[in-house]
């Protein structure tokens, strides 16, 4: 039984980190190599509530914890505050109540029963979920922390959740990278519990560009579908001047940390089981990568891969046949960025080719000028560049379909739309066609950045970038022999989520 009303005897708070899932691969591999120090198999249940306390019940003892407080890291200090047996004295029951965040009634008995806490006083709330929960437990030492893996049935759902803790929240850091899962979002059991409960998982994509760091957040239903949560876009531009020094300057890598930090801790809030971040062309050339991720993971806990050219093609390619369904014959999908290009030539699901080209919007900006009204025939010199610099694509046949995507693509799709506000899905499978993309071109060519700040659809911060994107888009198009493309909303980070997350 507890005393009045402080911490229960002899157990110390610990900061806990904890993920849920169904495999973890190098973590299962590193508790494989371990001796547990104790199995222990029980059947407990849950109440879960908004107030996202830690209440259940667990071999005849209402057991509770409060979440006490959250650091940097993500990490939580949970106290224990109770444990109780049944029947329970009334002098007990407002303490559960609180946890749960349901209004103590009249209480009209002197002790309680968990089937009369749960009839009498939790149920008519309303506001209460009760979960079964199986659990297979066991215990490790892991770098001077106490770990566990346990294996859940909730309501017939199986998963496997994966905690550490201790007093030392560096000591728990430092284990979790260990274990390989600081990509994963720490998840306390009610959170966990109630994702199992409903059975949709939330999951994060970061795909830090050269010139915008773009994030996702989907749920995943029962029947494997995806519903966007989150689909937004930070235009932060970490390529800025990378072209002259072939590194990643301080300013540019601050605005993008700071954009990743917002992500990461908005994904905390949508209870999102795992992040995935991956870089593209900017990080992929720059001397400097290696510490521009450290200070990224430093930062926010996240850390970025940096994916080849081709892979980024791959995930674009299956980001498109999942949003735009099938295709009859040959197909090619473009996707252009701030730093690079990337190409997939297929038919149906089969990818035939695929290449990254070194041709993004924001080198030929630089480069020519192109961020304000510029002369016709320094427009044509910057083309007649990108052009040569495209030459890969030169003497291909006509494919059937051609599915473009990238911020220029889809801002131009914008303005061509008039959208006031992004509209993705009236922007996912518009039809882009020359004769717009030249009065775009013109539009950009003869005005400075403010005044494009100023024309509707277009994001304020893509206006420096936006006359060399559209140039290369419409010499894509030009070489591929096609005077309309098809617009895909959906890009890589939607292929990322596709790949790393439905299995």
């Amino acid at each position: 039984m507890t005393g009045g009303g402080g911490a229960v005897a002899g157990i110390i708070p610990r900061w806990e980190w904890r993920v849920f899932g169904t495999g973890f691969g190098v973590a299962e591999e590193a508790f494989a190599a371990l001796a547990p120090g104790s199995i222990a198999e029980s059947d407990e249940v849950y109440l879960l509530s908004a107030a996202g306390s830690n209440v259940k019940v667990r071999d005849g003892l209402m057991d509770i914890k409060l979440l006490r407080e959250v650091d940097g890291d993500g990490l939580e200090r949970w106290e224990p505050v109770m444990k109780a047996g049944f029947p329970l004295p009334v002098g007990e029951v407002p303490r559960v109540l609180d946890a749960l965040g349901v209004l103590v009634p009249p209480l009209a008995r002197d002790v309680y029963s968990l089937d009369q806490v749960l009839g009498e006083l939790v149920a008519p709330s309303d506001a209460v979920r009760v979960v079964g929960v199986h659990k297979r437990r066991r215990r490790y030492t892991l770098a001077d922390c106490m770990a566990e893996v346990a294996d859940l049935e909730v309501d017939g759902r199986v998963a496997r959740t994966i905690a550490v803790e201790s007093e030392d929240s560096a000591a728990v850091i430092a284990a979790v990278r260990r274990l390989g899962l600081d990509g994963q979002v720490n998840t306390s059991y009610p959170r966990g519990l109630a994702a199992l409960a409903m059975r949709a998982w939330r999951y994060g994509v970061i795909d830090v560009g050269t010139n915008s760091v773009k994030f996702h957040i989907a749920e995943r239903g029962p029947d494997g579908g995806w519903r966007a949560i989150v689909d937004r876009a930070e235009l932060t531009q970490l390529g800025q001047g990378l072209g002259d020094q072939g590194v990643i300057a301080a300013e540019p890598l601050e605005r993008t940390v700071a954009a990743i930090a917002d992500m990461v801790e908005e994904a905390r809030r949508h209870q999102v089981r795992a992040i995935a971040a991956v870089g593209t062309a900017g990080l992929r050339i720059a001397r400097n990568r290696e510490e521009v991720i450290a200070a990224i993971a430093a930062r926010t806990g996240v850390t970025v891969e940096v994916i080849s050219g081709e892979e980024e093609s791959r995930l674009a390619y299956l980001a498109v046949r999942a949003g735009l369904g099938a295709t009859e014959g040959s197909l090619v999908v473009f996707d252009t960025g701030g730093g690079s290009s990337q190409f997939t030539f297929g038919r149906g699901p089969q990818v035939e080719e695929r290449f990254s080209v070194n041709v993004g919007a924001v080198s030929y900006t630089e480069r020519f000028g192109l961020a304000g009204a510029v002369a016709p025939e320094v427009l044509g010199d910057a083309f007649a560049v990108i052009a040569a610099d495209l030459a890969r694509l030169d003497g291909r046949p006509r494919p059937d379909a051609l599915v473009g995507m990238g911020g220029a693509v889809t801002n131009m799709t914008a303005v061509q739309l008039g959208l006031a506000s992004y509209d993705p899905d009236r922007v996912q499978g518009a039809v882009l066609d020359r004769a717009e993309l030249d009065r775009q071109i013109e539009r950009y060519r003869s005005c400075d950045a403010q005044a494009r700040r100023g024309i509707l659809g277009l994001q304020p911060k893509r206006a420096e970038v936006i006359l060399a994107g559209a140039g290369i888009v419409g010499i894509i198009m030009d070489k591929l022999g096609h005077q309309t493309l098809t617009v895909s909303d959906r890009g890589l980070r939607h292929g990322v989520l596709i790949h790393r997350f439905s299995t």
